[in-house]
Order: C-alpha cells, then structure tokens, then sequence
C-alpha cells in the first residue's frame, strides 16, 4: 500500500511540476533578441574554382562579410514562437577570387547592404526549462541540460544596392548605369532595388539564467530576384551604354571593354535561370520580458 502511496504523490508532484512549467512560460513570453556574426552570398559573380553550381557547392569564404540582427520573439505554446525583426548585412562577390577561367576573365565584382524586415514562424524541438524537474525540499533531482534546438521559416521584404568599382577603383552605385542595357530597349527594363525573400533555417540556445539565452543560428535567404549582384542575362552593347549612360556605365558593364570576344554583345554575362540567395550566420543573445497579469510587458 504505501508503494502505491509513493507512487500516487510522485505522479502528483510530477502533474503539478508540468502544470506549473506550463504556466510559467506565459510569464516570460517575449523575448528581445540580438544578433551578431556574418553574411555571404550565391549568385553570377565570384563563387568555387569550377563551372558554377547551385548552393553550397559554390560558397567563396573570402567574400564574408559582418551581419546584425535584431528583433522580438513572441511565444504561441511552449513549442511555437513568431519572431519579428529587422537585419543587416553585407554581401560580396568578386570574379578574381575564383580559378575557373570563364568566370575570372569576367573581372566582375560587387558589393552591397542588405536591409531585410520580417516576421518568421519558429517551432522549438524541446520545450524550455530552467533549473531542475522537481523542487522537493532537499530533493536536487535531475537537472536539465538547457539546449534548446528549434527550426524557422517565414517572409521578409528586403532593400539591396549593389556597387561596383569604376576605372579608378572608387565604389560607384551600378543600379543607375543599367549594365545590361535596362531602359535602352523595351525588353530589358530596371530591375527594383525592393524584393521579397523566404528565410529558413535552424539554430540553438542554451539558457544563462532565467532571464538571459545565448544561440547560434544558420540561415538562408531564397530570394526571387537574380539582379542582388547587378548580374542576370547577357552583355549588351558597351558603346550603346556609354552613349546613354556615359564611359563609366560602360566600364562597370564590361571591365575588359570588349576586348574579350568572349564578353561582347550576346554573350553570357550570367545565369537569369538562378536566382540569387544570402545567408546569416549570426551568435545570439535574448532578455526574457516579464508579463504582468494585464498582459503589460516589463524589463
């Protein structure tokens, strides 16, 4: 009898440590979130020393640049947050960093600031906890290990600017030159500075205290846009963009002036079949805001 005594109270402590768990995570439901780390790029320019594949196949660690992000994570249950943000990073690609002859001998290189905005659905694999399962008085049962993997996908709206170097090597937005003859014919029009781009990926925190997470998190941006590089179709013709949008137009479009029978009019000059992604590798850190019965949300 008193094994089953033993036994009722153990699953009734245990009822009421979930409940309680449960409960608790309303308490600390939002969460102010910081990024830092680095972005990279897949697109037209730069890219591994072969003919150009998609993805990860083609990832030039050279062209790595700083990312921030930043942002509110707002939890659904215990497992289901949404997570609204802004980031920014740099993308890069240059032609010189890559062996493969038809690629370098472009000599095309760009750079540019990504301003994303957007909200994100994330799904957490192990719910949270901190400390320990049972609070029994002189009890230190079994504590948790406090890693918490979770996995996202969602929908950003996001600016880019690409720059390129003139003939003196100063950075010179390329969007205004048309490269590749936009506004001289009725097919080829201005691509938008404004696209949209679904981020996915994965990551993890592990818990400081009851407050205070610190991550790692990995995501990729597919985008719908081929023009983050100012790179898409074929050349077009370069004294054509020097008499509409002057010499420097011209050399930005084509660095080797035509001299290369393999870079005039017609030619390709990229992939418009492939369009352009970046990522986020980013460390994180976030602060648990404390939700009062109004619902009011406090430091």
């Amino acid at each position: 009898m008193r094994y089953c005594i033993a036994f009722l109270v153990l699953v009734l402590f245990s009822t009421q440590g979930q409940a309680q768990s449960y409960s608790a995570w309303k308490k600390t439901r939002a969460e102010l979130c910081l990024g830092l780390g680095v972005a990279n790029f897949l697109g037209d320019l730069g890219g591994a020393n072969q003919i150009g594949t998609d993805y990860f196949a083609d990832l030039e660690m050279n062209t790595t640049r700083p990312a921030l992000t930043m942002g509110l994570r707002y939890k659904l249950d215990p497992h289901q947050a949404l997570y609204g943000g802004f980031a920014w990073g740099m993308v890069a690609g240059d032609d010189r960093l890559t062996q493969w002859p038809d690629r370098n001998g472009r000599q095309l290189q760009f750079r540019s600031h990504i301003l994303e905005l957007g909200i994100r659905y994330e799904f957490l694999v192990v719910k949270e906890r901190v400390g320990h399962i049972y609070k029994l008085k002189n009890i230190k049962g079994q504590k948790r290990l406090g890693i918490y993997p979770y996995g996202f996908i969602g929908i950003n709206g996001f600016y880019f600017d690409p720059q390129g170097k003139d003939a003196s090597g100063n950075w010179v937005g390329l969007r205004k030159y048309n490269t590749e003859g936009q506004g001289v014919i009725p097919t080829r029009r201005p691509y938008s500075p404004i696209g949209i781009s679904i981020p996915f990926g994965f990551g993890f925190r592990r818990a400081i205290d009851k407050r205070w997470m610190w991550g790692i998190e990995y995501g990729l941006r597919k985008t719908f846009t081929d023009y983050i590089d100012d790179v898409s179709t074929t050349y077009f013709d370069n004294a054509t963009i020097s008499s509409y949008y002057g010499p420097t137009a011209a050399y930005v479009a084509d660095p080797n002036n035509g001299a290369n029978e393999h870079y005039v009019a017609g030619q390709q000059r990229g992939d418009p079949t492939d369009n352009d992604a970046y990522m986020f590798f980013t460390v994180t850190v976030s602060y648990k805001l404390k939700t009062g019965r109004n619902g009011v949300w406090k430091f």
